[in-house]
């Protein structure tokens, strides 16, 4: 058989997986969150969320509402160099986000399933 014959019918198949799985993934919630910094932003943008008074302050300040502070988390960099991963009882993370034209750093402590907010500072470039 000719190369060019063998090419065709690989990718003819490959055409096929793609369809049947885009038919079985429609719809899912399916993600590829495999990197460190994608799974600990998602875990941490679907935990119930407390604040301290400087953050709530900083919310204020800047019209920031919960969707927008899940965005800021969920699409946010953790600095895992200055973040406690393995801290006891909690574990704190720093993330630098962009809202706007803006950066921000939240410092988040996880503790118990629930997530306080601990500082939201503007940070210059």
């Amino acid at each position: 058989m000719k190369f060019i014959h063998r090419l065709g019918y690989y990718l003819g198949g490959f055409a096929i997986g793609l369809v049947i799985l885009a038919f079985f993934l429609n719809g899912k919630d399916a993600s590829c969150d495999y990197t460190p910094n994608a799974r600990t932003t998602k875990f941490l943008s679907k935990l119930p969320k407390t604040y301290s008074e400087s953050s709530e302050q900083f919310l204020i300040d800047k019209e920031i509402d919960s969707s927008t502070l899940n965005n800021l988390i969920r699409f946010g960099d953790v600095d895992f160099k200055n973040s406690n991963t393995k801290g006891e009882p909690c574990k704190t993370y720093y993330i630098d986000s962009k809202l706007k034209e803006e950066f921000i750093r939240l410092h988040i402590e996880n503790c118990d399933e629930k997530v306080k907010i601990l500082i939201m500072e503007s940070i210059l470039d």
